[in-house]
């Protein structure tokens, strides 16, 4: 079995977080630095994450959390800043399937499954991603084909939604987003070059899974019938 499916499967990261970790130095096979992912990992092999051995005899578990704002989706923080790994107390080991960032609340899948955060996260999936968007005011027919079509959103990279609805309350509209790649704050990057102010955001589907009654901070398994939506993925 290839080095990163290995360490997937073990539940400490994705495939491709596997890959990053390997090239950065933190792998030993047998008390040596393995520095290429596709190394064919045989059996009896002494695997190890900085030090910890890698075992991949666990079952697969994955959750729903309904992360709130001020939390950042990481499962080490240097800074000592709140994480999203604060608010579990599991015996497994999960980690976040992509990110949210510290001002964005919703839906986040956290699993050990590498296998599937690689499914759910690779680009070539185009796996779609719903937010809830309060923004000052509604998105011109224009500006929705411009946003559906690309949106230069600096770095030499463009954003590209799809926008569902609309709706005005109160001086303020809410919107619903489409995203099928997710790049690094693409929506607030989108909606900065669209000239509005963003309130707040909220992501609310992600591929198959919705977000339920769910209390902000809390989380629960994946029901049956979700697992059995993400397999046919």
């Amino acid at each position: 079995m290839r080095l990163n499916k290995y360490i997937a499967q073990s539940g400490e990261c994705s495939r491709r977080q596997a890959d990053k970790l390997v090239q950065g130095g933190s792998v030993t096979i047998n008390g040596s630095l393995e520095l290429n992912p596709a190394y064919q990992v045989v059996e009896n092999d002494d695997v190890r994450l900085d030090g910890r051995k890698v075992i991949t005899d666990q079952l697969s578990r994955t959750i729903l959390m309904n992360k709130p704002v001020g939390y950042i989706t990481t499962m080490h923080d240097p800074l000592k800043r709140k994480t999203v790994m604060d608010l579990i107390d599991l015996k497994e080991r999960l980690f976040p399937i992509g990110r949210l960032d510290k001002d964005t609340s919703g839906l986040l899948l956290l699993t050990n499954n590498g296998d599937l955060a690689n499914i759910l996260t690779h680009p070539r999936n185009k796996i779609s991603r719903i937010y809830q968007l309060e923004i000052d005011k509604p998105f011109e027919n224009w500006e929705k084909r411009k946003i559906a079509k690309n949106v230069y959103i600096g770095q030499k990279e463009w954003g590209r939604g799809e926008i569902i609805e609309q709706k005005k309350n109160k001086g303020r509209t809410t919107v619903l987003m489409k995203l099928y790649e997710g790049k690094k704050r693409e929506i607030r990057r989108i909606v900065y070059r669209m000239k509005r102010t963003l309130f707040s955001l909220k992501r609310i589907q992600f591929g198959p899974i919705h977000l339920d009654n769910t209390l902000p901070g809390a989380y629960r398994d994946l029901y049956e019938s979700e697992i059995k939506e993400l397999s046919r993925l």
